[in-house]
């Protein structure tokens, strides 16, 4: 109950009214989200396909990770700082998608977070003795699976929910 009080609340703030009645505040806020999503998604599967060597194989993966985890890192950070200002803007009818999109997507993002946390404290930290291998340990192509899987699942999820809110 806690909960909905809390969802409702910030409904009735002067930013999540703002964002819900502003003309281009979530045109703007939305187009950010979805630009980062693809700077993101787009390093994250060419990491994820090279944990699999399928491409850029000639490039070890301590490389691979030292050029993309910037982005990676800062498209990441935006997308939360832009779905956490879309999700203000109606922070009720999120909450409440009716098949539960949003509910869904929060579950596999926290999927995708202890995917990123397992390969990091386990494989990840014994890249420098298997990144010139021609291969790429199991492990490290189990979490690459795992990552592709939740991302596209995720997306699917994201715009899923623009279609299951209810009309402004």
């Amino acid at each position: 109950m806690w909960f909905e009080n809390f969802l409702q609340w910030l409904a009735n703030t002067p930013f999540s009214m703002w964002m819900r009645g502003s003309v281009w505040a979530e045109p703007i806020v939305e187009s950010i989200h979805v630009l980062t999503l693809t700077l993101f998604l787009g390093f994250a599967i060419l990491l994820d396909m090279r944990l699999l060597g399928v491409c850029l194989v000639r490039k070890r993966v301590s490389e691979v990770l030292a050029q993309f985890n910037p982005w990676l890192f800062g498209g990441f950070a935006i997308m939360v700082v832009t779905g956490i200002l879309l999700f203000c803007g109606d922070p009720v009818s999120f909450y409440h998608t009716e098949p539960p999109f949003f509910k869904a997507k929060m579950i596999m993002l926290v999927l995708a977070g202890i995917n990123v946390l397992i390969f990091n404290v386990s494989i990840g930290r014994k890249v420098a003795d298997w990144d010139a291998a021609t291969s790429t340990p199991p492990a490290a192509k189990v979490a690459a699976v795992c990552s592709l899987v939740l991302w596209i699942l995720i997306v699917a999820a994201g715009r899923a929910i623009a279609y299951a809110l209810p009309p402004p």
